[in-house]
């Protein structure tokens, strides 16, 4: 039942993006090859989800949804960069740069960024006061308080020996804050109570940790070509993980107390969050 869900969610995103007007630009072009390179759509499937758990129409917030998997989309081209990770392959194929150019990298992730924007101040998308406040929580998420400052946070730690509380920060806003405002997001447009709203973003926050352990593990465990990208990047660059402070298996021990966490505080859900209790062990069992 999982794996149908999921996939009715994927196909939702996957037919609002095939929608979008791309023109013959270079600009669009390289927009539309990142976007639409693949890539397993979790934050929008997360809100869909989240607006589900609460009794909410996932269809009525797909725009909302979609412009998520937009922001996400311009982190990585950004991330792949020579000034960032420097990573030539992304989803099995070569990393925006390497096809479009540094410079049209950059803008197009600029592009998307912005266009994110103009998808969720759409008029007709839901009550004005909550539009507005999930354009400001976005805003926050992707920002200098969010995952931009865990991406300098991240960068700054390299070749240095972090603390485990260290890494935990830098994973909340790196990775997870674009996580939880998605879950958030879905709440919050679906009409979801204050209670149902903080249950998801308890559960989201723990999801968001164990996504990353996940990462660290993968990128020690995982080959190339299943994940898509080259493995042992964390390793080449120095980086302190959770693999590097606990090993292998406290990593997993650790991911596992995160996926439970995640799944104890969708409690005052019931069984309306089925989905996304089994999406926690989705994360934690994935390969890619």
């Amino acid at each position: 039942m999982f794996k149908e869900t999921f996939q009715s969610y994927v196909t939702k995103v996957e037919q609002y993006l095939e929608k979008l007007p791309w023109s013959e630009g270079v600009l669009e072009k390289s927009m539309s090859y990142s976007l639409m390179g693949g890539g397993k759509r979790i934050r929008p499937v997360l809100a869909l989800a989240s607006a589900d758990a609460v009794g909410g129409d996932p269809e009525e917030i797909l725009p909302a949804a979609v412009s998520l998997e937009l922001i996400h989309t311009y982190s990585l081209i950004h991330d792949d960069l020579p000034a960032m990770d420097n990573d030539d392959y992304r989803r099995g194929r070569l990393s925006n740069h390497k096809v479009f150019g540094e410079a049209m990298a950059i803008l197009a992730g600029d592009a998307l960024l912005t266009y994110a924007f103009e998808i969720l101040a759409e008029s007709n998308l839901c009550r004005p006061e909550r539009q507005l406040r999930v354009i400001r929580e976005v805003a926050e998420a992707a920002g200098k308080l969010g995952m931009v400052w865990g991406q300098v946070a991240d960068l700054a730690g390299e070749r240095k020996k972090l603390s485990l509380k260290e890494i935990e920060e830098i994973h909340k806003a790196k990775t997870g804050a674009m996580l939880t405002v998605s879950a958030r997001l879905g709440g919050i447009l679906a009409g979801g109570t204050e209670e149902q709203v903080k249950a998801l973003t308890d559960y989201a926050q723990a999801l968001g940790l164990a996504f990353q352990i996940k990462d660290d593990i993968l990128d020690v465990v995982g080959d190339s070509e299943t994940l898509g990208k080259p493995a042992g990047s964390d390793l080449r660059q120095g980086k302190s993980t959770y693999v590097s402070l606990l090993g292998l298996e406290g990593a997993g021990r650790e991911l596992h107390t995160q996926v439970v966490k995640a799944q104890a505080a969708l409690q005052p859900l019931e069984k309306k969050a089925s989905f996304l209790s089994d999406l926690a062990c989705y994360i934690e069992q994935r390969q890619h």
